[in-house]
C-alpha cells in the first residue's frame, strides 16, 4: 500500500490545474504512461509518448488542452504539463526526511555557527568560523572549509567538499561527490618549469543553485567565481576559475568551460560543449551537444560545430577532404580570378 493517498482534487487544487474526472480519485503514486496502474497518476508531455494515452491503466493524466480530449481517464490540464509533473514528483519521493541535530561522530569547530534546524550527518567536518543557517541538511562525510557559507534550506549531499570561503545561497542542492572552491588551474612558466600561483578569489553561488554529482567549480584566481541565482549543472561538469554564468542557465554533463569567461542568462548548452577561456558568451545562447566555441558569441540564439555520426568509411574520405579545404579554397580563388578576367 502506498504511504499516502491524496485526492485528485487536491493534487489539481495545488498544481493550479483543470480538472476532469471524479475529484474523490484516491491517488498513491505517480508513473509513465506506459508502466501506470490504477491508483497512480501519469502525465504526458512529449508527444511521441501521446500513442500510450488511450491504453494506459493511471487513474488520471497531466496533460496540455491541445491532447485533453484523447485522454479516457481523468485529466489535470496545465498548459506545461511537464512542470505539473515536476512539482507533484515531490510528494511522492522515497527520500528520507532529514532530522535537526548533529550527529555524534561529526566534527564541528567551536567557531563554527551551525543553526539548530540544520541537520548534520555522519563524519561531516566544519571548519573554523563555517556559518549553516536553517534547515540546511549536510550529508555524511561532507567537508565545509574555514569561513564557508551555507544558506537557509540547502541540502549539501554525502561526500561534497566545500573549501574555504565558499558562498552557497539559499535552497541550493548540492549533490554528492562535488567540489566547490577547488584551486584553479594556474601557474607560471620559468624556463620550461611550473610554478604554482595562490588562487585567493572564492566561489559563490546564488540562490537556487543546484550542482550535479562530480561537478567541480575552481575558486577564483582574483576575483570570485559567480554562479548566478537558479544555475543548474549537471554531473561531471568543470567550471574553471573566474568564471561567471549568468542566472538561469543550465548545462548538460561534461561541459567545460575555461578560465575568466562570462556566460549570460538563460543559456543552456548541450553535453559535452567545450568553451574556450577569456570569453563573453551573450544571454540566451543554446549550444547543442559537443559544440566547441573558441570565439565570443554575441547574439542570443542556437550554435552547432562538430559533424554528426557517420559509418567510418565515409567519415574517413570526409576527414581527408576537410585537412584539403584550405588547398581547395585556393584554386577556387585562382579561378574566379580567371573568369572575372
Amino acid at each position: 500500500m502506498p504511504d499516502r493517498l491524496y485526492r485528485l482534487e487536491d493534487i489539481a487544487e495545488a498544481l493550479g490545474a483543470e480538472l476532469r474526472g471524479d475529484p474523490d480519485t484516491q491517488i498513491g503514486g505517480l508513473a509513465t504512461l506506459q508502466a501506470a496502474m490504477p491508483g497512480q497518476i501519469s502525465f504526458l508531455a512529449n508527444p511521441a509518448y501521446a500513442k500510450f494515452l488511450a491504453d494506459t491503466q493511471a487513474s488520471a493524466v497531466i496533460v496540455s488542452p491541445s491532447v485533453a480530449e484523447q485522454v479516457g481517464t481523468s485529466a489535470l490540464i496545465l498548459d506545461n504539463p511537464y512542470l505539473g509533473y515536476a512539482r507533484l514528483s515531490h510528494w511522492f519521493s522515497p527520500e528520507p526526511a532529514a532530522t535537526a541535530g548533529v550527529h555524534a561522530s561529526a566534527v564541528v569547530d567551536d567557531t563554527a555557527r551551525v543553526a539548530g534546524t540544520a541537520s548534520i550527518g555522519p563524519n561531516v567536518v566544519i571548519e573554523a568560523g563555517a556559518e549553516v543557517g536553517e534547515n540546511v541538511v549536510i550529508g555524511a562525510g561532507t567537508v565545509v572549509g574555514a569561513r564557508a557559507q551555507i544558506g537557509a534550506g540547502s541540502v549539501i549531499r554525502p561526500r561534497v567538499t566545500l573549501a574555504h570561503d565558499v558562498i552557497v545561497g539559499e535552497r541550493c542542492h548540492i549533490l554528492s561527490g562535488a567540489v566547490i572552491g577547488s584551486d584553479g588551474f594556474g601557474f607560471a612558466n620559468e624556463k620550461g618549469v611550473w610554478h604554482r600561483i595562490a588562487q585567493i578569489g572564492r566561489v559563490v553561488l546564488g540562490n537556487d543553485v543546484e550542482v550535479g554529482a562530480n561537478t567541480t567549480i575552481d575558486r577564483g584566481a582574483l576575483d570570485d567565481t559567480v554562479i548566478g541565482d537558479g544555475v543548474k549543472l549537471d554531473n561531471l561538469i568543470q567550471i574553471a576559475h573566474n568564471v561567471q554564468i549568468g542566472d538561469h542557465s543550465a548545462m548538460a554533463a561534461m561541459v567545460g568551460i575555461a578560465g575568466s569567461t562570462t556566460i549570460g542568462k538563460y543559456c543552456i548548452f548541450g553535453g559535452a560543449s567545450g568553451i574556450a577561456g577569456h570569453l563573453n558568451i551573450a544571454d540566451q545562447v543554446h549550444l547543442t551537444g559537443m559544440t566547441l566555441v573558441t570565439g565570443d558569441i554575441k547574439q542570443a540564439g542556437v550554435y552547432s560545430s562538430g559533424t554528426g555520426t557517420d559509418t567510418n568509411k565515409q567519415w574517413r574520405k570526409n576527414a581527408v577532404r576537410f585537412r584539403q579545404l584550405d588547398v581547395l579554397a585556393r584554386r577556387v580563388k585562382e579561378l574566379e580570378k580567371k573568369l572575372e578576367g
